[in-house]
């Protein structure tokens, strides 16, 4: 019987989920079930107190704000410390933010300037908590099965935040925003206490004696010694702006004069959450040799969002482009985690995704305050169609890259150092 009982342990678990990874896993569910429905409540609490869609925007600018200021700082802070500490505290500072938010919010009439500042607090947990997070889960996995770790982590992040959206979006209807928010907040108390049992003893202890600008400029040398990844960076810069202006600004107006209202739109948008999951699905058995090269020709799909509110599609083909899209960038972000982990040494793991993220958020404020202006000097579909061939243009850009087209998949554990030359094999211990 005994072998049956390994077994049967063996599939509740496989070898490649280390304790690390389950309580990294574990915490993301809790935490992306929590954040979801958060969104959807600090948005309502905006408004049900009077506020209009400006003000749900400068509650929004009031989390980015804090990640573009305090992201760089948090990467080079997690590779100094553990980073499992970092992502306590972050989680703390959350909890403590969003528990004072759903407070204001039950008690009544909060003012705008307070929800702003409460949710300035969360988006600088979250600068200091993405990278330390992103540089533990990449140094949790190792060997030949990393991809498919990165796959099952992001489809189980996934479906929760699926799950999270439509549970929060029912139950700011039954019970009101601010407990929404309290929920979240306990959830990130959950997160957080689950964290702080993650094991750093495999992680070399850090050297002292350097200073927090040369530990920036290390992660800056890592990024722009490899032109892969200064290229990849440089493209998602563009890429996320537009993407996110198109469907943070044209998208829910496209909605309301064209395809009846909120729903649609609503619909369209879990569309590309299930397509995230199925795009997952895939990537926990397709493992593409070329891994830049098969995840960047998955971004051009990215544009096709853009034309088709540009059109504008009906509903039903909007929700199957959006389908595709999500797909497509599932593709694109388990390939890109493979490549950082096989690539990028343990140590600089958490600056290097600091300047990644960054790289992705920096320029998404200015893209969304000109949404406006492009709409009323071009016209929306103008606009719209820009949004696409921007998309296209830096991606086939990128192919021009040759390590983009070359970098093949490894299964040696991630590298303690930059390679002798471009395209030479970075040496790896085994």
């Amino acid at each position: 019987m005994k072998p049956a009982a390994d077994s049967s342990a063996r599939l509740r678990r496989p070898s490649w989920a280390g304790r690390n990874y389950t309580l990294l896993t574990a915490a993301a569910v809790v935490t992306n079930l929590g954040s979801q429905g958060a969104l959807i409540a600090a948005a309502f609490a905006v408004l049900d107190d009077g506020g209009d869609g400006g003000d749900v925007g400068l509650v929004a600018a009031a989390r980015t704000l804090p990640l573009v200021l305090f992201l760089l700082i948090g990467g080079a802070v997690a590779d100094r410390l553990p980073r499992h500490r970092v992502m306590v505290a972050a989680n703390t500072l959350n909890c403590l933010s969003q528990a004072a938010f759903a407070a204001l919010v039950i008690a009544g009439e909060p003012q705008l300037w307070q929800m702003m500042l409460l949710t300035a607090l969360g988006g600088t947990g979250q600068a200091f908590f993405n990278p330390a997070a992103e540089g533990m889960l990449l140094s949790s996995v190792s060997g030949k099965q990393a991809g498919r770790a990165f796959a099952v982590f992001r489809l189980a992040m996934h479906g929760a935040g699926l799950g999270g959206a439509a549970l929060g979006g029912a139950m700011v209807a039954v019970v009101g925003p601010g407990w929404v928010l309290a929920v979240d907040a306990l959830a990130f108390a959950v997160a957080g206490s689950l964290r702080a049992f993650l094991d750093v003893g495999h992680i070399p202890p850090r050297v002292p004696g350097t200073g927090l600008l040369t530990d920036l400029r290390d992660g800056w040398r890592e990024v722009v010694g490899r032109p892969w990844l200064w290229a990849i960076v440089a493209q998602f810069s563009v890429v996320v702006a537009v993407v996110g202006a198109a469907e943070a600004v044209y998208g829910p107006l496209v909605a309301r004069d064209s395809l009846g209202g909120a729903g649609p739109w609503g619909l369209a948008l879990a569309a590309f959450g299930l397509g995230t999951v199925g795009g997952a699905l895939l990537m926990m058995r397709w493992k593409p040799r070329r891994l830049l090269l098969a995840g960047t020709l998955c971004v051009f799909p990215l544009a096709l969002p853009s034309a088709a509110l540009a059109v504008p599609f009906p509903v039903g083909g909007l929700c199957a482009v959006m389908f595709v899209t999500g797909v497509a960038i599932e593709v694109f972000g388990v390939s890109w985690m493979t490549a950082l982990h096989q690539e990028i040494p343990e140590d600089k793991l958490s600056r290097v995704s600091a300047y990644d993220w960054f790289g992705s958020i920096a320029m998404v404020p200015l893209a969304t305050a000109l949404a406006g202006p492009a709409e009323s000097a071009f016209g929306r579909p103008a606009a719209l169609w820009g949004c696409a061939v921007l998309v296209v243009v830096v991606t086939a850009a990128v192919l021009f890259v040759p390590d983009v087209r070359n970098l093949t998949r490894r299964t040696k554990e991630v590298t303690q150092g930059m390679p002798a030359a471009r395209g030479e094999p970075a040496h790896s211990e085994n």
